[in-house]
């Protein structure tokens, strides 16, 4: 299960983070260990947002809009990389490098899986979507099993391996 932390402001909520268990820590420990005062209240946008996770996790082709999440709490470098991430579409990938290039920053192939890896909005920010430039996974916040579904749901093949088989490259 996951966990979405949120704001209430004048134009609606703002996602501030979206948290997605991983195969040691369940989602609502990761939430109370980084937002120790918040409560499990919800609101109609929020629960829909929800309802759209559940549905893309099942493997639905659900595109998010990003107005619902709150960009500005990441730094420029980041909301560069993740809106360079959010414009790869659903069954294709990219490398660290890849999008780094497409970026103008021709070896900032670390510095973008680390803004990746600091994703505060995955899967409304697709990030599963970046893999290491040798065709394997790399990281990701639900751990590499939920990374392999989440491509494999997309038509992406993995090898036994780990290693992408047959994926179209977007940057």
């Amino acid at each position: 299960m996951f966990g979405i932390v949120w704001l209430k402001t004048k134009n609606g909520p703002k996602v501030q983070r979206v948290f997605i268990p991983n195969e040691k820590t369940r989602a609502k420990k990761l939430i109370h260990a980084e937002f120790v005062d918040s409560n499990p209240k919800s609101c109609d946008d929020i629960l829909e947002l929800g309802e759209r996770i559940q549905r893309f996790l099942k493997g639905e082709p659900i595109k998010f809009e990003l107005d619902i999440v709150s960009l500005e709490i990441c730094s420029t470098f980041q909301r560069r990389v993740l809106s360079a991430e959010y414009e790869i579409p659903r069954g294709w990938i990219s490398t660290y490098g890849g999008i780094s290039k497409n970026l103008g920053i021709p070896n900032g192939a670390r510095a973008v899986g680390r803004s990746l890896s600091r994703n505060p909005f995955p899967i409304i920010i697709p990030c599963h979507r970046a893999i290491r430039s040798n065709g394997e996974l790399g990281g990701f916040q639900g751990g590499l099993k939920m990374k392999r579904a989440l491509l494999g749901n997309e038509g992406v093949v993995i090898s036994d391996e780990g290693k992408v088989l047959n994926a179209k490259i977007y940057h």
